[in-house]
């Protein structure tokens, strides 16, 4: 599935529900989602890593939707390398 497909798909289940609920409400949605992800990486199960991880990109992909981003155009940031360093792999120094 390509990027702009699956930002549809999530807006035709969605979007009307999240934009009832407003950006702020949906955003503590997502970090609910975060939190629950970080719990399933601190415990090491890779099943519900799964889940979170599917959980956490429909979440973002629907804040992306209700700020009319187009997700498929945010990514061009990293497909020339790091937006840094300009490389592949990154070669920034870590601070």
């Amino acid at each position: 599935m390509e990027i702009d497909e699956f930002q549809k798909l999530i807006e035709d289940m969605y979007l009307k529900k999240d934009a009832k609920r407003g950006l702020s409400k949906t955003f503590m949605w997502f970090t609910e989602e975060v939190g629950e992800l970080s719990r399933a990486l601190r415990e090491n199960d890779k099943e519900e890593m799964k889940k979170e991880f599917a959980d956490v990109l429909a979440w973002l992909f629907t804040l992306a939707s209700l700020s009319d981003i187009k997700m498929e155009e945010t990514i061009r940031k990293y497909t020339s390398g790091c937006p840094v360093c300009k490389r592949i792999p990154c070669t920034c120094e870590e601070k």
